[in-house]
């Protein structure tokens, strides 16, 4: 990362989703926006923890976040949003992460 600027080159990102529990928010995001709450109960996680992981996935500019009452809604930011014909997918710019079907 370029410090300054807060630029993520792919090699960032990719780092950043190299955490098994940042990878598995983004997968559950490619379903649509969800709360925090619906976050934690599909992961599994702890509220402290999946706030620390969510601020690192919004640095890396990976997910947006918004108010929605005394809630925050978390999704996909723009620029990484993707599917391939059969598979949930996340389009890095630079390459392409594939999951298997649900």
């Amino acid at each position: 990362m370029n410090q300054g600027t807060e630029t993520f080159t792919c090699v960032d990102r990719l780092k950043v989703l190299a955490d098994p529990t940042r990878l598995a928010v983004m997968e559950s995001l490619l379903d649509g926006p969800l709360h925090v709450g619906a976050l934690i109960q599909r992961l599994g996680v702890e509220q402290t923890l999946l706030s620390h992981h969510l601020k690192v996935l919004r640095d890396a500019g990976l997910v947006r976040s918004r108010r929605d009452g005394k809630a925050v809604l978390y999704r996909l930011g723009a620029d990484v949003r993707g599917r391939s014909s059969t598979r949930p997918s996340l389009n890095l710019g630079c390459c392409q992460l594939t999951f298997p079907p649900k």
